[in-house]
């Protein structure tokens, strides 16, 4: 493993929301926080020197370009898609799962919106509390790599637009509420938005959001990630350390339920 600082601190002194990793995971407690000055990088590093680096998606948003398990193909969606001159050239990336992204900087007239699941394999990474790992990180000993020397630039308003698929609907939220009772999967995502809950039941709540995710077959890194996002909702959220410690813990019992029932 290579200590990646000196990386950190280029991508920090670029302007970069540079965060450590663990793999995927964020070291650090970030949501809605100001970015790392060069000096906190260094003290992070120094905590963790074997941690990977990611960027915020604070100035720039990320097409996120894959093959997921449903065979959804990513490559063949930004193929076959009616208007290529939308993808103007621009810096891209080599995931170590052999993935690519595109990054462009966001616009100053426009605002972008996160989709994921734009096109089949095809995500969108564009909130501010997202994140994107970078080279030269890397994951089961596979690096992360840039692909050119492109500078970011700047998305084009038709893309833009064609991401956030503005829509025009004559309901109102009055007109979609359900008079039966609530699934716990419809409980499940309202979490996402409405967090964890009050101070005293946080861990718990945390606890059986992600249990009830893995029970439903979602892929570990996916839960992880709306995991986190159903904890930045949560007005005291949990820190990093707690966060994780819950989502290890889950997972390894998750892990032991299948064991059992095979």
């Amino acid at each position: 493993m290579r200590n990646l600082v000196n990386y950190a601190i280029k991508y920090a002194e670029f302007g970069f929301s540079v965060l450590p990793m663990a793999g995927k995971r964020p070291l650090i407690k970030f949501a809605d926080q100001p970015p790392l000055t060069v000096e906190q990088v260094k003290q992070v590093w120094e905590k963790y020197p074997y941690a990977n680096i990611a960027l915020r998606t604070i100035k720039f948003f990320v097409v996120d370009i894959d093959v997921h398990e449903n065979e959804a193909n990513g490559f063949d969606s930004i193929k076959q898609y009616e208007h290529p001159e939308y993808f103007r050239k621009t810096l891209e990336q080599k995931t170590a799962g052999g993935g690519r992204q595109l990054l462009y900087l966001k616009r100053d007239d426009m605002t972008i919106q996160q989709n994921i699941g734009w096109l089949p394999g095809v995500d969108i990474k564009a909130h501010p509390n997202n994140y994107v790992v970078v080279a030269p990180s890397s994951n089961h000993g596979k690096l992360y790599e840039w692909l050119n020397k492109r500078p970011i630039v700047t998305a084009s308003p038709e893309l833009v637009k064609a991401i956030n698929q503005e829509k025009i609907t004559n309901y109102t939220p009055e007109d979609l509420k359900f008079s039966g009772g609530k699934t716990t999967t419809t409980h499940l995502f309202e979490q996402i938005t409405q967090g964890l809950g009050e101070t005293g039941g946080r861990n718990n709540a945390l606890a059986a959001f992600i249990g009830g995710l893995l029970f439903r077959n979602v892929d570990a890194e996916i839960v992880y990630q709306l995991a986190m996002m159903a904890n930045q909702n949560t007005p005291k959220s949990l820190s990093t350390n707690e966060f994780n410690r819950t989502f290890d813990s889950m997972v390894k019992k998750e892990i032991k339920r299948r064991e059992d029932s095979d």
